[in-house]
């Protein structure tokens, strides 16, 4: 008998655990067709309100249905009315989303409210419009990085955990009085026998009358639906929204939230569960810096979602975070009133951002790129490590990573102006050769030296997503910032060679003077070697900061206003375009390179150029046709011969010298 009840005891507990363990999976409800709604219907909107995460429900009275010509989307126009309703203040923005039945059949999601009028007139869109989006075309998160499959690890860890679980309680029950195993007992068969939970999904709720007066279908028609933009931030200060605001669409309102903590990580919920009439985040940054949007689930069939009603960004097929959301309240407003939510774990993947609504796939996770920023202030002794994930989107990446990379500086340091900043960035990425792109540079500025230190930033991840030949996979960011409070620049003052007469191949040494800011002028020994296919006569020479770019011909007409189209540029490949950057003069550099001649004083003196151009380029021939040709056009591998020299000031000039080749 013992032995019998140890046996029965341990089947019930396993079945017990595998009950609560195992996640519930809802089906799609019964739906009303569009055809079908008519006017003065009533029906019952889902939708939670506050931090006690329960589904609450207020009556909605259709007014009409609209429809705005072939290609249009079709609306629901309805009402709402009641005592909640107008506790909370009407239809506010964070609804959207809701599912909204009628004799317990789905007819669609609250999606906008009418602009500059009555919070409690709203639009619905119809929930058959909506589930299409399942079946949409998916072309994104075809990354080729290998992956673990991070689920079914959970899972098979699951497994073990709960056999574990089940051998501790096996050694309990032995250790049990006869009296505490019959408790026990009965307390098992209770919970397996106990009453069922009730349903949330709203399906048969009965709907409660509004007492609104009638309003004309044909007059609200004209009026403009609003779906609010607001956009759930985290982790960002002010300095770093400014920045943000500038980056994003116009018209996008942010709303500043707590921020999580983790350097970044992922948290994530594998065995996640939605419903009707639950919240829901859109995010397309996680981690300490976070930005979303968060609404409510229209449906659910199976790990299949639509929710929201409307679009996020109306960016089509993409790649985001599924996240769940916690709501913290509301705040009421005149026609802008916002139920505020929390962005929680990451819970799937939102692969569809259309105007009827997003949609997605709960257990599936997007592709994403971990940004690691390091920040360092020297003249506060602070310093601080942030991370966060991008979901790969190519059209928002590159704002993205200088958005975080900004708003990570601008949180370590309380001023970014009238500072010096020195950045390093690393990108894995399999767009550039061995596989990483890296990049160093000095920035200066009265203003705000964190804008401008993250161009260069944005400049390659935007060169990295727009690849034309492929689509680059993008591993990782890593920046690295070091600021000081103070100006480190420095003027060239002069720059003096070692002798004036050379031959091709020879090395010059400039003795070259700077005057740092504030500080006594000091004096630099940079060497130059002249090209060894250098042509006898006057060789002259720039020597300036490598944030200085010599002035072409092409960019002359440019300034004139002047279309140029610069054929060279267009047909770069991708890895060429990163290695010109990576090759660019630093703003800390002190080059010596050939430039351009000064201009002529006298006509004399141009007469004289004139014939000592024709004799160079004469010679210039006669040496090509000896090695078995005429080169028509320049090179456009070759590349500028000059001397690179490192200072630990951004140079703020540039200055001229020349010298005298003989054969």
């Amino acid at each position: 008998m013992r032995k019998n009840l140890k046996r029965l005891l341990a089947a019930s507990l396993f079945a017990f655990s595998l009950n609560f363990a195992a996640p519930s999976v809802h089906a799609m409800p019964p739906i009303l067709p569009y055809e079908e709604v008519t006017e003065g219907m009533h029906g019952t909107a889902y939708t939670v309100l506050d931090t006690s995460g329960e589904i609450r429900t207020f009556p909605i009275e259709i007014i009409g249905r609209m429809e705005s010509g072939k290609g249009s989307q079709r609306m629901i126009m309805a009402r709402t009315s009641g005592t909640f309703i107008e506790h909370v203040g009407g239809v506010l923005q964070g609804m959207s989303g809701s599912p909204i039945y009628v004799d317990g059949r789905l007819i669609g999601a609250l999606a906008a409210g009418i602009k500059d009028l009555s919070p409690y007139t709203f639009f619905i869109t119809p929930i058959e419009d909506m589930t299409p989006l399942w079946d949409m075309p998916d072309t994104k998160n075809k990354t080729r990085i290998q992956t673990v499959d991070i689920v079914k690890a959970v899972e098979e860890r699951k497994k073990a955990e709960e056999k574990e679980k089940l051998r501790a309680r096996e050694k309990a029950f032995d250790k049990m009085t006869r009296a505490e195993r019959e408790a026990e007992w009965r307390d098992m068969i209770a919970a397996l026998t106990g009453e069922k939970t009730e349903d949330k999904s709203g399906a048969a709720a009965e709907p409660e009358t509004s007492e609104e007066s009638d309003e004309s279908a044909e007059a609200q028609e004209k009026t403009e639906a609003e779906e609010k933009a607001y956009f759930f931030t985290r982790g960002f200060n002010e300095a770093g929204l400014r920045y943000l605001q500038g980056q994003l669409p116009a018209g996008t309102t942010f709303i500043p939230l707590g921020a999580p903590g983790g350097n970044g990580r992922l948290h994530t919920r594998y065995d996640a569960t939605l419903e009707g009439g639950q919240p829901i985040g859109v995010a397309v940054v996680y981690g300490d810096f976070s930005i979303g949007a968060t609404g409510t689930v229209t449906a659910v069939d199976g790990k299949k979602i639509v929710a929201f009603g409307h679009s996020f960004m109306h960016k089509g097929n993409v790649n985001y975070f599924m996240t769940d959301a916690d709501v913290i309240g509301t705040i009421a407003g005149q026609s802008n009133g916002v139920k505020i939510a929390n962005i929680g774990s990451v819970i799937g993947r939102i692969s569809q951002d259309r105007e009827t609504g997003v949609a997605g796939v709960l257990g599936t996770f997007p592709t994403a790129v971990p940004v690691r920023i390091h920040v360092k202030d020297n003249a506060l002794g602070t310093e601080e490590t942030f991370g966060a994930q991008i979901a790969y989107d190519e059209d928002f990446l590159p704002a993205l990573s200088s958005s975080i990379a900004y708003a990570a500086m601008s949180k370590v340091s309380d001023s970014l102006g009238a500072s010096t900043a020195r950045i390093r960035f690393a990108i894995r990425t399999n767009a550039y050769e061995d596989g990483k792109f890296e990049r160093r540079n000095m920035y200066y500025s009265a203003a705000d030296v964190g804008q401008i230190a993250v161009t260069e930033l944005m400049q390659a991840v935007a060169t990295i997503v727009t690849n034309t030949e492929k689509e680059s996979d993008l591993v990782d960011v890593d920046v690295d910032v070091e600021l000081s409070g103070d100006r480190q620049t420095a003027l060239l003052v002069s720059a003096t060679p070692d002798k004036t007469t050379v031959h091709p191949g020879d090395t010059v040494t400039f003795k070259t003077k700077i005057r740092p800011y504030r500080k006594a002028e000091e004096t630099l020994s940079i060497p130059y070697q002249v090209p060894k296919d250098q042509v006898p006569g006057t060789l002259n020479l720039d020597i300036r900061g490598g944030g200085f770019v010599p002035v072409s011909p092409l960019m002359l007409l440019a300034q004139a206003g002047l279309e140029v189209p610069n054929d060279e540029e267009r047909f770069k490949t991708t890895e060429e375009k990163l290695r010109d950057l990576a090759e660019a003069g630093q703003n800390n550099e002190i080059i010596i390179a050939p430039g351009a001649s000064p201009a002529p004083t006298s006509e004399k003196e141009l007469k004289k150029r004139i014939k000592e151009a024709a004799k160079a380029s004469a010679r210039a021939a006669k040496k090509e046709q000896d090695k078995g040709g005429v080169k028509l056009l320049a090179d456009e591998k070759k590349r500028e011969k000059k001397e690179r020299f490192f200072a630990p000031y951004v140079i703020e000039n540039v200055i001229h010298a020349s010298l005298k080749v003989e054969e």
